[in-house]
């Protein structure tokens, strides 16, 4: 069948709306129409190449949509269903087997290399093949081929446009803060970073207790929403010491500390901001490569830091949860997004990634 979609053709190009040649779903395979995508900072860094996906390629990892066909051996979702698609897992590996299924050893393959395990692609334009399946999906198109354990089953009165950043960004930052870290009540924790991902960590720190919530940006707006949806100290790193005045603000550091930004001074200040003891999570994805250091003596007084990937969470599990608590008004995470109609997707990266004016861009199909 065919479809509309979002093709980026070269290292740091502009997305380009083309007609594409859709295959029908293989075995284990949903053919899913897209109602809409939001907009990540991974397909950002893929089309900059920081993350080996072959171009030509159709990118979007946050879609959302009504499954419109299986193939053999799907169980999990049928037509007419109205699905949130997630990361690719394998599903029978030990990791998948004991619920770490953003620990799969199959993870990169399946999410990044723009092709099946077995080589081919579902997507071809004008008779050429075209690299897809970007995190099992692919969605900034108007149809897309996910995997079944891509699906995510929402409810039939759900609001499916809105969904679709569950997925992967609003996932990772509640996730790191719900599933990863589980900070106690009490607890004090610095997010470095309040875009998508660190505002819905700043949400579920909120929800879970924290007595000290420390935004810390160096975008106003930002920080003044983030202050909104419950942070309780915000910092503007434009000319203030970060570390010190955390170090300050939690009587000798943070409980906990979150890094969103992959950058490499703010991991290690976000580190240092913890007290003895203290745990820092690092979420942010950075160019392949990219090294940070630390000093070796600070760490031996019992910090800790742990990498973490899509919150630490099982999708089927997890989104339904925040689906939930947005319905009781606990995780109103509907106020990070913005929406733009498909052929605005260069619009939205700028407003993404220029002049900060979306916080989450979703792409209405």
């Amino acid at each position: 069948m065919q479809a509309s979609a979002a093709i980026i053709e070269s290292q740091g190009g502009k997305f380009i709306l083309d007609t594409v040649d859709i295959e029908d779903p293989r075995d284990g395979e949903v053919l899913v129409k897209i109602a809409a995508a939001g907009m990540c900072h991974t397909d950002l860094s893929v089309r900059d190449q920081y993350m080996p996906t072959p171009l030509p390629a159709v990118l979007g990892h946050e879609g959302a949509g009504v499954v419109e066909k299986v193939g053999r051996g799907v169980t999990a979702v049928k037509p007419g269903d109205k699905v949130v698609l997630s990361f690719s897992y394998c599903g029978t590996c030990p990791s998948c087997m004991k619920g770490h299924q953003a620990y799969c050893p199959s993870l990169f393959p399946l999410n990044f290399l723009g092709r099946r395990l077995d080589g081919s692609t579902p997507i071809r334009r004008n008779g050429e093949e075209v690299n897809a399946c970007f995190f099992g999906q692919s969605s900034f198109a108007t149809y897309s081929i996910a995997n079944e354990s891509n699906c995510v089953k929402v409810s039939d009165s759900s609001p499916i446009e809105l969904l679709g950043p569950l997925g992967c960004g609003i996932q990772t930052g509640a996730g790191t803060v719900f599933n990863a870290l589980q900070p106690p009540p009490g607890s004090s924790i610095a997010i470095f970073g309040v875009g998508s991902v660190g505002l819905s960590a700043v949400m579920a720190a909120k929800s879970s207790g924290c007595l000290k919530i420390i935004a810390v940006d160096r975008n106003p707006t930002r920080l003044k929403l983030a202050r909104e949806l419950g942070a309780t100290d915000i910092i503007d790193a434009t000319n203030t010491n970060a570390q010190e005045t955390i170090i300050g603000l939690t009587g000798g550091g943070a409980d906990y500390a979150i890094d969103t930004t992959a950058i490499p001074q703010v991991l290690r200040s976000a580190v240092d901001s913890t007290h003895t003891m203290g745990e820092t999570a690092v979420v942010g994805g950075a160019r392949l490569g990219t090294e940070f250091s630390l000093d070796m003596n600070n760490m031996l007084f019992g910090r800790k830091l742990r990498g973490v990937v899509e919150g630490s969470s099982t999708p089927q599990v997890f989104i339904p949860q925040l689906i939930a608590m947005r319905e009781a008004g606990l995780f109103p995470f509907e106020r990070l997004c913005s929406f733009y109609d498909f052929d605005q997707i260069n619009q939205a990266v700028e407003d993404t990634e220029i002049s900060g004016n979306a916080i989450k861009a979703i792409l209405k199909m």
